[in-house]
């Protein structure tokens, strides 16, 4: 395994854009004075949105974090490793799928007329749907997060059934992952980049 940075394979970005999204992006737990506007984190949102999901389902909800009652209310909530992440972060999303996207989906996919309705009672199928597809979101948004020049710590939480009882409450949203963000501090960590695999160690052609 190696830590390339760079590459000779064509790409439709630019390297600067390749870097930026991926090869220096850094999980991040050191970040500067600069806050989170609400308008970063729509610029983010409206790339991430456009990522892929089954039938446009789009099952990702999130809590934004700011004020310091809700952070402690959080805090609480995490491993103790990661309470001081989240107390340092400029802003926490708390991630969650809604197990009730089936609502919507009369709107987000128009040309199934009653889809709504075939979704209703299959709560079981419902559930695996808005995790898996809500699941990917997560990976989308942590993108669109590094392009509207933010930096991002995922990281699980200790009590999920707390986090929603403390944010999702009388929703049915399940929260599955807490992401703090910000601006980073330089790299945003101290942790030398990991190694990773390259093509032939993870794929099989046949």
């Amino acid at each position: 395994m190696t830590v390339a940075l760079s590459t000779t394979a064509d790409l439709a970005i630019d390297e600067t854009a390749a870097d930026l999204l991926f090869r220096t992006a850094r999980t991040t737990s050191q970040w500067t004075d600069a806050p989170v506007t609400d308008d970063e984190l729509a610029a983010a949102w409206d790339l991430a949105k456009f990522g892929p999901t089954a039938m446009n389902s789009l099952p990702l909800r999130f809590a934004v974090v700011r004020s310091a009652e809700e952070r402690a209310r959080l805090v609480e909530l995490m491993p103790d490793g990661n309470k001081s992440r989240v107390e340092s972060a400029p802003v926490t999303l708390v991630l969650a799928y809604d197990h009730d996207f089936h609502e919507h989906m009369d709107t987000l996919f128009p040309h199934a007329p009653g889809i709504k309705d075939q979704f209703a009672p299959a709560e079981e199928m419902r559930h695996g749907m808005g995790s898996l597809n809500a699941h990917l979101q997560a990976g989308y948004l942590l993108v669109g997060l590094r392009a509207a020049g933010l930096a991002a710590g995922p990281m699980h939480a200790a009590d999920y059934a707390g986090v929603d009882a403390a944010f999702f409450a009388g929703t049915g949203f399940k929260s599955f992952l807490v992401v703090n963000v910000g601006h980073a501090d330089g790299e945003g960590t101290t942790y030398p980049r990991l190694p990773r695999f390259d093509l032939d160690e993870v794929s099989i052609s046949l």
